[in-house]
């Protein structure tokens, strides 16, 4: 592998601020999840019963036979949860968006109705919600073409985001690649939206929730009552209504399901959690299409060079020159496992620091002896690189007085006389006179203790350089 396509970085140290309407500090964004009657079940022709969150916990399927304890469960959402769920937000006046199996709307005519009338989004949850892990890349992209179909026929609307929860490794760019949807949250990776480069185009993630999710209620060392559900929440909402305070407001998911917070003794505390948000200024409650709307408008992708994407030519045409007349750095870099992590400038100088640093002694000094004099008779010739004559000029060294080159020039013939390669110093980080004062500075060095100066120097030059360019 020399490609490694997770991301780790996203928007590393400073995420953007998202400018929410109004200057909300936060967006708080409630999610049900409606799969009642679109769990694995004989009836829906699967070959066993379904066995994910439910008050049994640990269950197993069972092969061939129906289950009956398991599917009155299922059923209490459709017919109980969904409802009181229902009441709470209608009369919060906060919209939610439904992450609705198309199989399971299409038993719920009367629910349906219910998500429509009170304006909520119904996103797509798949066609089924079983397990993609074991499919070909066919059978899911058949599933997803007929969820989107069925979506639609039941709705009357193709839906606008997708979400399959039990998905694949290929779910979202099989999602992607349909270009249906204005946001994909098969994700769990970011407090924020994203753009991502998939399925041949630009597309927005909205990443979803397992931690701010009532289906710990169903799992082992979860909530075990609605006062820890609550505290999640509250905790949740607090840390991030406060780094909203710094200029860089957040999202914050939450996601239901209705067998599960729609029981008695647990809805009370999503009640709670929403009696408490209400309390504070700058809280917006959008549906999700309301985030890939503002942020597709505030945040739109933006073109750039991605170097982990880039074939062999382009990368060396781009990056070939960041090491002064040594393309072989970039040659080498290009053949490291890179990914979006090298995307960056500091990610792409980090690959490019490896290769030189294991470089040959000998391979760093050619790299030492390619850079010019400062100041000197290429610079005089103007026969420097692009890069050196823009570094040379940012301090002025392009416009000496007559005393000032014939220091140059005598400075440098005394530092190579000495330790056998040029003066070399990231001008882009001094003025004339700092430079002098380094050079009379590292004239005195040992010639092993300014190899390695020097050599700290060249990789700060290649950093300033990927800088400009990325």
């Amino acid at each position: 592998m020399t490609r490694y396509p997770r991301d780790f970085t996203g928007y590393g140290a400073s995420p953007p601020d998202a400018r929410w309407p109004g200057g909300a500090r936060i967006a708080v964004q409630f999610v049900v999840n409606y799969e009642e009657g679109g769990e694995n079940c004989l009836l829906h022709g699967d070959a066993a019963s379904e066995a994910f969150l439910s008050e049994i916990v640990g269950a197993q399927p069972w092969p061939g036979q129906r289950h009956w304890n398991m599917e009155s469960i299922y059923d209490y959402g459709a017919r109980a949860g969904f409802w009181r769920l229902h009441r709470l937000f209608a009369g919060a006046r906060i919209p939610v968006t439904v992450y609705g199996v198309a199989s399971a709307l299409a038993r719920a005519p009367e629910q349906v109705e219910a998500m429509q009338s009170a304006g909520w989004e119904i996103a797509s949850h798949g066609l089924k919600w079983i397990d993609y892990k074991d499919h070909t890349k066919e059978a899911e992209l058949a599933d997803m073409r007929e969820a989107i179909r069925l979506h639609t026929e039941v709705t009357g609307a193709a839906p606008r985001g997708w979400y399959t929860g039990r998905c694949s490794e290929n779910t979202v760019a099989l999602a992607a690649e349909t270009g249906q949807f204005d946001y994909i949250s098969d994700t769990y990776d970011d407090d924020l939206p994203y753009w991502t480069q998939m399925g041949g185009r630009d597309q927005l993630i909205i990443p979803y929730t397992l931690d701010c999710n009532d289906m710990r209620f169903a799992t082992p060392q979860g909530f075990n009552s609605g006062d820890q559900f609550f505290a999640y929440l509250r905790d949740t909402f607090d840390t991030l209504y406060a780094e909203g305070a710094a200029g860089q407001a957040r999202m914050m998911s939450v996601g239901l399901h209705c067998r599960l917070i729609g029981r008695p003794g647990r809805v009370r505390s999503l009640a709670r959690f929403i009696e408490y948000i209400q309390g504070f200024e700058g809280v917006w409650c959008p549906r999700r299409i309301d985030i890939a709307e503002h942020w597709t408008a505030h945040h739109p992708p933006v073109a750039r060079v991605r170097p982990s994407q880039l074939d062999r030519a382009s990368f060396l045409d781009h990056f070939g020159g960041i090491f002064e007349h040594s393309a072989w750095i970039a040659e080498r870099a290009f053949r490291l496992e890179l990914g979006p992590a090298h995307d960056s400038a500091a990610g792409l100088h980090s690959a490019m620091a490896r290769v030189f640093r294991s470089a040959s002694h000998d391979e760093r000094m050619g790299i030492l002896r390619a850079h010019p004099d400062l100041a000197g008779k290429l610079a005089a010739a103007q026969r420097l690189t692009a890069d050196s004559t823009h570094e040379q000029a940012s301090a002025g060294l392009d416009a000496l007085t007559d005393r000032e080159r014939a220091s140059f020039e005598k400075l440098n013939a005394e530092y190579v006389a000495k330790h056998g390669f040029p003066f070399i110093i990231a001008v882009r980080d001094y003025d004339k006179a700092g430079i002098l004062r380094a050079f009379h500075r590292r004239l005195e060095h040992a010639t092993d203790i300014e190899f390695f100066e020097a050599c700290r120097q060249v990789e700060r030059i290649a950093r300033l350089r990927l800088e400009a360019l990325l």
